[in-house]
């Protein structure tokens, strides 16, 4: 079993920033594909970047140049670097394991409003 526990979500104002933190409670997190996905009000829960064991990185298109995702295997640990933020990136952000089907954190609110 893996844990994840996202941590740094809150209330920003549009155009500013955060970093969202997701740690993990295994080693098996350095050879897992891991990312984060996104659940706004009413909608289904959506891809918003994954990174790689070789950090390899893909993201949505409308995160891109905005968001990067980052991970360091020493703390088993991963990031959302988001900057520039717009209204409509707020919802819950979940981490995600790759590992044996797939694992889910309990995710973090974003909430970008003025």
């Amino acid at each position: 079993q893996v844990q994840l526990v996202e941590s740094g979500g809150g209330l920003v104002q549009p155009g500013g920033s955060l970093r969202l933190s997701c740690a993990a409670s295994r080693s098996i997190f350095s050879t897992s594909t891991m990312g984060w996905f996104r659940r706004a009000p009413g909608n289904q829960r959506t891809l918003v970047a994954t990174i790689s064991p070789f950090r390899r990185t893909s993201y949505a298109d409308s995160v891109k140049g905005r968001f990067t995702i980052s991970r360091d295997n020493t703390k088993n640990t991963i990031y959302l670097q988001m900057n520039s933020l717009k209204p409509e990136d707020t919802a819950i952000y979940y981490c995600w394991c790759s590992s044996n089907g797939g694992y889910w954190g309990q995710g973090t609110q974003v909430t970008v409003s003025s």
